[in-house]
């Protein structure tokens, strides 16, 4: 039998220990759980990202809840964002503070009450979903510790929410935030009225009849011009939209309406569309944002 040389020996057993000292831990990903509402009258789906120590420790996490977009579920942002691989990157190497990424299903709801009362999303979010994985995930819930994320109608859902409601969040992170202004939503054509916005804001609406109660209580940019700087300056915003997204016009007016009234936050026009490969590019620093603000200063 050829026997190895204390050499090689020792060569090979240094690469098995750089191997396995440089592997970067994993977190553990759960696609299909599931809350029964009763606002909703049904079950909605979601996706937890756990980060790679959550079972080896009984230590309590920071949360961020990251919104899909329009036609997606909340499978989107793992299956198409590798949200798993770009937080255990982020964590590994400290990008980001070790934290819960909480999924939901927002179906085509804007996450917004609708506008006829069918179909209450966001009383279900706030009063039935965020305290029900609160309680049973390992989360921190607390303001200080609880930051929200998502893209398109998603970034549409993280404003509404963050402005709306901001003694619940710390910060927020939209990406190709669906913001627009009243003279955009009377000029889309119906067909991109009716697939997308009709059901939440108003039916067989045109033209200037679509700016409707439901439109005024629910627009981004008609809450931040009714909001003091004091109540709009209490989460800390990062704002992100390519610069050939169909989008741009909404989030630079929000980017304006907020500078306007001398509220902080960072707004970021990167090189791309309202795709994926955008998304992707930007999670890890939308996510960095947030995290920063679990800190201490």
């Amino acid at each position: 039998m050829k026997k190895f040389s204390y050499k090689v020996i020792h060569t090979i057993c240094a690469i098995l220990i750089s191997t396995i000292a440089f592997a970067q831990p994993t977190g553990k990903v759960l696609e299909e759980e599931t809350i029964k509402s009763n606002i909703l009258n049904r079950y909605v789906r979601y996706t937890v990202y756990l980060p790679a120590d959550y079972d080896l420790s009984q230590r309590s996490y920071p949360v961020v809840y990251l919104l899909h977009g329009f036609t997606d579920d909340n499978t989107g942002w793992l299956q198409f964002g590798e949200i798993n691989r770009y937080a255990d990157k982020a964590i590994a190497d400290g990008t980001i503070p070790p934290m819960i990424i909480i999924m939901p299903n927002g179906d085509s709801s804007w996450y917004i009450n609708s506008y006829d009362g069918k179909e209450n999303y966001e009383d279900f979010f706030i009063k039935e979903f965020m305290p029900y994985v609160e309680k049973k995930y390992r989360i921190k819930a607390d303001k200080r510790y609880r930051g929200i994320a998502g893209l398109s109608m998603g970034g549409y859902g993280t404003l509404f929410y963050a402005l709306k409601y901001p003694d619940l969040f710390a910060a927020a992170a939209p990406l190709s935030a669906g913001v627009f202004s009243d003279d955009e939503l009377i000029a889309l054509p119906d067909e991109s009225y009716d697939g997308a916005l009709a059901r939440v804001f108003g039916r067989n609406l045109k033209g200037k009849a679509r700016l409707s109660d439901s439109w005024q209580a629910n627009s981004i940019l008609n809450i931040v011009a009714k909001e003091s700087t004091a109540d709009l300056s209490r989460v800390r915003y990062w704002i992100d939209c390519g610069d050939d997204d169909f989008l741009t016009k909404g989030n630079c007016l929000l980017h304006i309406a907020l500078t306007e009234k001398h509220v902080p936050h960072e707004f970021r026009v990167r090189d791309g569309a309202h795709n994926w490969t955008y998304w992707r590019t930007g999670i890890t620093d939308a996510l960095h944002f947030i995290g920063d603000s679990f800190h201490q200063k």
